[in-house]
């Protein structure tokens, strides 16, 4: 009953393994082209420059804590 027999074994699919090979191995096929260069310049220096500047602009406007019904978020 408890021997090593598998009861759940499944066919693989083999879409399934390609992309998981492929996964796998995606630093290997990895190459720069300007795609490649222009979506990893967007997002290690424009999306943290832009939150940053959100943070710069919003920063000590709002006080979030202990506040009730009826107060404000923006302090005067």
């Amino acid at each position: 009953m408890a021997g090593g027999v598998q009861h759940n074994k499944m066919a693989m699919d083999p879409a399934f393994v390609k992309l998981g090979n492929m996964q796998t191995n995606r630093h290997v096929y990895f190459r720069w082209t300007p795609r490649t260069a222009r979506i990893t310049f967007m997002y290690a220096v424009v999306v943290p420059t832009i939150m940053g500047i959100i943070a710069y602009k919003t920063d000590g406007l709002w006080d979030l804590r202990a506040k009730r019904k009826g107060d404000l978020l923006v302090e005067r």
